[in-house]
């Protein structure tokens, strides 16, 4: 077994290790059934420029340790999966953050429901009378 399947097979096997956005990369990239050199040319940034390189589309997919991609290489990115920009956003949150996302809502709504967590129980039943009273429920 060569040293770079090792590593692999490795990560694949510690539960603390997320791979949603590598997954979502190596999955696309098999979908639109391209060679890892024609995905990466069409990994472009439309507003900067800047192109994602083959080394690291590789290293991604194969667990190798990989720098977290900024909003350029997840536009470049976006190009070459023909995906919305929010779901890549979303699996690279997950995978290199530990974010997970909140399906639908604003930033806003995500923030003030991230924190409901931390209220305590007996509390949560007086702020859902006081979210009821400003913004009566749908029926």
């Amino acid at each position: 077994m060569a040293a770079n399947d090792e590593q692999t097979r490795d990560h694949g096997q510690d539960p603390e290790r997320r791979t949603q956005f590598a997954d979502l990369i190596r999955q696309r990239r098999a979908e639109l059934n391209e060679s890892l050199d024609t995905f990466a040319k069409k990994a472009i940034d439309p507003v900067s420029g800047e192109q994602v390189k083959r080394g690291w589309i590789y290293r991604l997919e194969t667990g190798l340790t990989v720098t977290p991609p900024g909003i350029e290489e997840l536009r470049a990115l976006r190009a070459a999966c023909e995906l919305p920009l929010e779901q890549l956003q979303d699996a690279a949150g997950q995978q290199f953050h530990g974010v997970d996302p909140l399906k639908g809502g604003s930033a806003v709504a995500t923030a003030y429901v991230r924190k409901l967590d931390r209220v305590p129980a007996d509390q949560r039943a007086n702020l859902m009378r006081l979210i009821d009273s400003l913004v009566p429920p749908e029926e």
